[in-house]
């Protein structure tokens, strides 16, 4: 009897962690083609705006938590410049408690560049604050008119167009469980990008993707 518990244990933790490995491979395939197809059609991100950036966030699929609530979570991946390229992703999450009216409860894809290399500590912490962390603006292609003193600059995207929602009071947080599924341990966002984590394999296509980014 105590065989065939611990069978049928080690057949759930099994089927727990595949699927887990499965979401994770699927959420970082998505981000890389949301930042493929942001950077390369003929409005998307200006390559300038690529070229300066210290951090590349990308949350596939942000979407209104309730009707009515005003309430937006998304899950993705950020990556910061390092000494041979773009380092191993670390897994965040974007939450809002005020939605704009542009955003109309459809899912949006997000990629946020961060500029200012010396708010990268805060940027990788448990909790990053827009508005009272940084300053940040919305993006709009390679027509943008952004503001020049923002920190940080959001791109987003839902059905093809430009879209956007409040800034003010969203935050960019550390995915604990999205970076135990990725590497195998809770790992700080810190540890994973500036400490000179290995990129793992199923990993490897978003990074490449950002890499190149610094080719066009």
């Amino acid at each position: 009897m105590k065989t065939l518990y611990s069978c049928l244990f080690l057949t759930l933790v099994f089927g727990i962690t595949a699927s887990a490995a499965n979401e994770t491979a699927t959420r970082l395939n998505r981000a890389a083609a949301v930042f493929a197809r942001m950077t390369e059609s003929e409005h998307g991100i200006h390559p300038d705006r690529i070229a300066s950036a210290d951090c590349i966030a990308v949350i596939p699929g942000f979407k209104k938590g309730a009707a009515g609530l005003g309430i937006g979570f998304g899950r993705g991946y950020i990556s910061c410049r390092n000494d041979s390229g773009w380092s191993a992703p670390a897994a965040i999450s974007l939450e809002t408690a005020s939605l704009g009216v542009q955003l109309g409860g459809e899912a949006i894809d997000i990629v946020v560049l961060s500029l200012d290399k010396s708010r990268r500590a805060k940027l990788l912490s448990e909790r990053f604050t827009i508005g009272s962390d940084a300053s940040a603006a919305w993006g709009n292609g390679k027509s943008a008119h952004e503001d020049p003193n923002a920190q940080m600059v959001f791109y987003g995207q839902t059905k093809g167009a430009f879209a956007g929602f409040g800034l003010d009071g969203a935050t960019l947080k550390r995915d604990q469980s999205g970076n135990k599924a990725l590497y195998g341990k809770d790992l700080s966002n810190s540890e994973i990008v500036d400490s000179g984590a290995a990129t793992p394999e199923i990993a490897q296509p978003f990074v490449g993707r950002l890499a190149q980014s610094n080719n066009r």
